[in-house]
């Protein structure tokens, strides 16, 4: 640790000292079809063995001219670009033109993540059929509903059940999607107002190694890049089995000359309907509008301006007893009680600004706002508490988010070594308004109130990045995040005030070590944390208002042969005892230090161009640290999964793809007496293009498998029981579900 502390304050320190090189010497790197920048394209110099990567704004640094006889510019998705000296500054840009996916293209250095790349390859070869596949694109990362819909989905990651977002920080466009101190769970992310078509990139790392993610990112952070620019308008009906409707548009806004420009402005908008599989219809209705302009005001200024609205309802059939449909009261899907469902709502205004100075820093700033509104109704005990009425549930609230993300990055030069220096913060306020936990009887009728009050969270944070590139061999990362908490609750039911602070610092440490043209390896270290419900905070200690969590991961990145690119990681994760707020009960409940260790591998093979077959196996073995052994297990935690398939994608003419997704099966209560089963569930879809429209169908669980897509160990009581019963409580999985798709781009 005193080494770390040592590095870091050296290289600031000394940074001054190095030559920040004029503006001259930097080159872009743009797609030629919508002249955006083409970030992380790979950049080689010849003769020598040198190589670079371009920037989020497509930018490269070149050294010395008179060293390099040409450059080659290779990006995945993108054909080979080579350009000499002579003609280096005689044009604006070096301009990639689009091509199938070439796998034996892909080059490997120091200092790229292999999560990237893979990352960089599945969003150009892989399709989305739903908003749900969203997260589904993480290796490792699996989700369930079980609310109808329209709930964000439950997530496992890492041995984690994450719940609905505790463990992973999730963004779209920098903006945060987690809610803290949400009404039904902390960390609530809820992803159903982003739309599938919309999705340009994802950026996500597993673990607590970045120091510019702050809260919730212990299991790792996912962060989705919406487009730039739309190539082409489009109009999109989807039509399915279970009355299941979808009607998508996107549609530009300015015309080719401000495309030449780099400036592009557009507007997409969606909306939603579907019964579902389940006995009761559930009515679900979603609309999403969202607009955006992206454009470079000048040489040296970039502006991004985006405003969306979404709204959705359901009714759902919630989680039902196994008892019940193995004797028959109910069918696999009926419910208990049908009058489950809710409501939400979420409206954002996101503006991003990048400075680029004559020596390339960058200086970026973004400022959003989201205003949301969530009505859950729920009923997991049905006749536990109130054998009367029942024991349905409401959560409630009304939140407004404001927040602000700034970062300086500067790039300078010790000989041959490159260091790039980057320091940043944010700022966060959450507001509630009656945040509320009632009693209710279908939907309408109130019985008791629980608790009601108002939230009030501030996070500022600031951090410092520190990234030392050494002769093409060793890239050095380390870095220091300062967060700080202030939590006040107003309590409506007893007109109390309730106050809790705390802060948290939080060093990251990584090495890469490039050890030739196939292979990588590199070591992640760094501690990071989930703040608690303010709930929590206010009525315990406040140092149990930021538990951290402490993780490594060990791992290579290497390409055995031309066409296969693997990934894989030892890791390790351990993370404090926390107090959790269970917005179900409206009570505290502690939970001990836990403990995790796995392995991630992944793998992308490209037999031939038209064809890629991907592999993400995953082995966590999650226990708490504090219970006997036998009595240690955490209860849902994912132990075995694995995702994977084949594309088969051409520019025009037949696409399509196979896909499977297996869970295995784990512990459902702390000494493994109650399994949670595991399921493998195969999907497909074929797509025909031609001109200027494309034909789908796609197929849902094709074996139509029966299968619980979540499970959960829970006490109920049935409305003629005499005694409450313990036993799995699920929601069924889809059943094969066929759903058609004609799309028209003009």
């Amino acid at each position: 640790m005193k080494f770390f502390y040592f590095l870091l304050l050296t290289c600031c320190y000394f940074n001054e000292g190095f030559t920040q090189q004029p503006s001259a010497n930097w080159l872009q790197v743009i797609d030629a079809a919508t002249s955006q920048p083409v970030e992380g394209a790979t950049v080689r110099f010849f003769p020598g063995t040198e190589t670079t990567v371009t920037n989020e704004q497509g930018k490269f640094h070149l050294k010395s001219e008179s060293a390099i006889d040409s450059v080659q510019v290779s990006a995945i998705g993108f054909k080979n670009k080579s350009v000499y000296q002579t003609t280096l500054n005689q044009q604006d840009a070096i301009k990639l033109e689009i091509q199938p996916i070439e796998i034996k293209n892909i080059t490997l250095f120091s200092g790229v993540e292999g999560t990237k790349t893979i990352s960089m390859i599945d969003i150009k070869n892989r399709s989305f059929n739903h908003s749900q596949e969203v997260l589904s694109f993480i290796p490792g990362l699996f989700i369930g509903q079980h609310a109808g819909g329209g709930k964000a989905e439950q997530i496992f990651l890492r041995g984690f059940d994450i719940d609905h977002g505790t463990d992973v920080a999730i963004t779209v466009d920098g903006m945060p999607v987690n809610m803290v101190s949400h009404a039904h769970g902390q960390g609530y992310a809820d992803l159903h107002f982003l739309m599938p078509e919309l999705i340009d990139k994802v950026d996500y790392k597993k673990g607590t190694y970045s120091a510019d993610k702050g809260n919730m990112a212990t299991a790792g952070f996912v962060n989705f890049h919406t487009k730039k620019v739309l190539t082409e308008n489009s109009i999109k009906l989807e039509a399915g089995q279970f009355n299941t409707y979808r009607l998508a548009g996107m549609m530009k806004l300015l015309g080719a000359k401000a495309a030449q420009k780099q400036q592009s402005a557009y507007i997409a908008t969606e909306y939603m309907y579907s019964d579902g599989y389940f006995d009761n219809p559930q009515d679900f209705k979603r609309f999403n509008v969202f607009g955006k302009y992206h454009g470079r005001l000048n040489s040296s200024n970039i502006l991004s301006f985006t405003a969306s609205a979404f709204s959705s309802s359901w009714s759902a059939s919630g989680q039902i007893p196994e008892r019940a449909f193995k004797d028959g009261l109910i069918s696999f899907f009926g419910a208990i009680d049908p009058n489950e469902g809710g409501e939400t709502g979420r409206r954002n205004i996101n503006t991003q600004h990048i400075k680029t100075f004559d020596n390339g820093a960058t200086f970026q700033n973004q400022l959003y706002y989201t205003h949301y509104d969530f009505a859950l109704y729920s009923n997991f005990t049905f006749f536990l508490k109130d054998s009367i009425h029942g024991d349905q549930i409401k959560q409630k609230e009304v939140r407004n988010l404001v927040g602000y993300n700034g970062s300086y990055q500067v790039n300078s030069f010790a000989g041959d070594n490159k260091i790039t220096t980057e320091i940043g913060g944010g700022f966060r306020l959450d507001k509630t308004k009656n945040s509320e936990l009632s009693r209710t009887k279908n939907k309408s009728e109130l019985l008791q109130q629980l608790q009601s009050g108002n939230i009030s969270e501030i996070n500022p944070a600031v951090y410092i990045n520190e990234t030392i590139r050494w002769n093409e061999k060793f890239t050095i990362n380390a870095g220091l995040r300062w967060d700080y908490f202030d939590m006040q609750y107003q309590d409506k039911t007893d007109n109390n005030k309730k106050l809790a602070s705390s802060s948290i610092i939080s060093p990251k440490f990584n090495i890469y070590y490039h050890i030739n043209s196939k292979t990588n390896l590199y070591l992640n270290t760094g501690k990071g944390f989930h703040s608690n419900d303010t709930r929590v905070a206010v009525v315990t200690s406040a140092r149990k208002a930021v538990p951290a969590a402490y993780g490594t991961d060990l791992g290579f990145t290497t390409k055995p042969f031309k066409n296969l690119f693997f990934n894989t990681a030892v890791w390790y994760l351990e993370l404090d005892q926390e107090f959790i707020y269970v917005g179900d009960e409206g009570v505290v409940e502690p939970s001990g230090r836990s403990r995790r260790i796995g392995i991630d591998a992944s793998a992308r093979y490209q037999p031939f161009t038209q064809l890629i077959i991907d592999a993400d196996v995953n082995y966590s073995h999650a226990r708490s640290v504090e219970e006997i052994k036998g009595e240690n297990y955490l209860p849902l935690a994912p132990a075995f999964t694995s995702t994977g398939g084949l594309s088969y994608k051409t520019t025009k003419g037949w696409n399509g793809s196979l896909r499977y997704r297996f869970l295995g099966r784990r512990p459902a209560n702390e000494d493994y007496s109650t399994i949670a089963r595991g399921y493998f569930i195969a999907d497909a879809n074929l797509m025909y293009a031609r001109n200027k429209w494309e034909a789908g169908i796609s197929a849902q669980n094709l074996l139509n498998t029966r299968w619980k897509e979540t499970q959960f160990d829970t006490e109920s009581r049935l409305k003629d029981e005499t005694v409450a019963v313990s036993e799995i409580h699920f929601t069924p999985g889809t059943p094969f579900f066929i759903k058609f798709s004609l799309t028209y781009q003009f």
